[in-house]
């Protein structure tokens, strides 16, 4: 099409018709606030170079092997440009070329817009995520202690407290993203057995609530796991939820940990009668709502197990047609210091 357009223009500019030349090829500098047909054509091509996957140097190489190509069959054929034949040339490829990277560039610039825009949602939907569950639990401990039964000092009033102050690292840590801090905790050793009975404590409230039993395996006091502690403690929270979502009405999840092989291994076991055939990996794609319950946004499973591949784990499901399923988290296996 180029070839074409450049042909027409030395047509009309040899029968002096320079208008009808500057309407094919644009005037020179690019004056004219219109597209010509060569930037028309242009701009169609910067679209699908990026289509394809070009980088804006290739869009401009393009033109130049081009132009290269002109000239070598020029020298070839023996048949030499005139002055005014090469600044036509030259005037028809400047406009091309910066018509088809303008369109390119503006199209790259709203394709890593839109990705921002996602990114932004993808993490405000897993802040909304995280901060719904911490929520669910302080108001099931605050409901519980205007019970009158259950006392401040107690285990449920310390689980309201730590819901509070995880609440309020999560604002905090993504205020600090905003302002472009880094927010990434370091990485420290610490015991499974408590690990374990802060993440049976936190969840025992939403069983009772659910009508369901959580019963939680003792723990070897040796071993230990290292990484973010909070962020590994929301994944496995966001697996209890969820197996105590599912779970049938007045039936048991199961919470254990065990060393095997140089690795912690954590376990949920809960009972919702088991998935049908596919919808095991589906599970993981976020927004997404296999069961009957369509109570919140479908993020848990995405977002435990794309916080426990941050830390060095690995987030796997088994299921058990008929009974449940069991998720299973592995983690590299540490021994706390005498």
């Amino acid at each position: 099409m180029f070839i074409d357009q450049l042909i027409r223009t030395l047509k009309a500019e040899q029968e002096g018709e320079a208008k009808t030349g500057l309407r094919i090829s644009g005037a020179s500098g690019g004056d004219r606030p219109d597209l010509s047909e060569i930037g028309v054509t242009a701009s169609a091509h910067g679209t699908e170079l990026l289509r394809l996957g070009y980088t804006v140097d290739q869009v401009v190489h393009d033109y130049g092997d081009l132009c290269q190509a002109i000239t070598d069959l020029a020298v070839e054929r023996d048949a030499p440009f005139t002055i005014d034949e090469f600044r036509t040339l030259n005037r028809c490829l400047d406009n091309a070329i910066a018509d088809a990277v303008t369109e390119f560039s503006l199209l790259r610039e709203l394709a890593i817009l839109d990705q921002k825009t996602s990114d932004v949602n993808a993490h405000l939907g897993a802040l909304m995520h995280e901060l719904g569950n911490l929520l669910h639990t302080a108001t099931l401990a605050m409901g519980a202690m205007e019970s009158g039964r259950i006392g401040l000092g107690g285990a449920t009033g310390a689980m309201l407290k730590r819901s509070i102050q995880t609440m309020s690292k999560l604002v905090h840590g993504s205020l600090e993203q905003v302002r472009s801090e880094s927010t990434a905790s370091k990485k420290h050793v610490f015991g499974l057995a408590g690990f374990i009975a802060e993440a049976g404590a936190a969840a025992e409230l939403d069983a009772q609530a659910r009508g369901c039993r959580l019963s939680v395996s003792e723990v070897d006091p040796h071993l230990a796991i290292s990484g973010n502690r909070d962020l590994l403690l929301g994944a496995v929270a966001n697996l209890l939820n969820n197996a105590l979502k599912f779970t049938h009405a007045h039936t048991e999840v199961h919470l254990s940990a065990y060393e095997k092989d140089n690795r912690i291994f954590i376990e949920i076991r809960d009972q919702c009668g088991g998935l049908p055939s596919g919808d095991v990996e589906r599970m993981f794609v976020p927004f997404t709502q296999l069961g009957d319950n369509k109570t919140g946004l479908g993020l848990g499973l995405p977002i435990a197990r794309q916080d426990i591949a941050t830390e060095g784990g690995i987030l796997s499901v088994t299921n058990l047609p008929g009974t449940g399923c069991l998720f299973t988290i592995s983690l590299p296996r540490y021994t706390l210091e005498p």
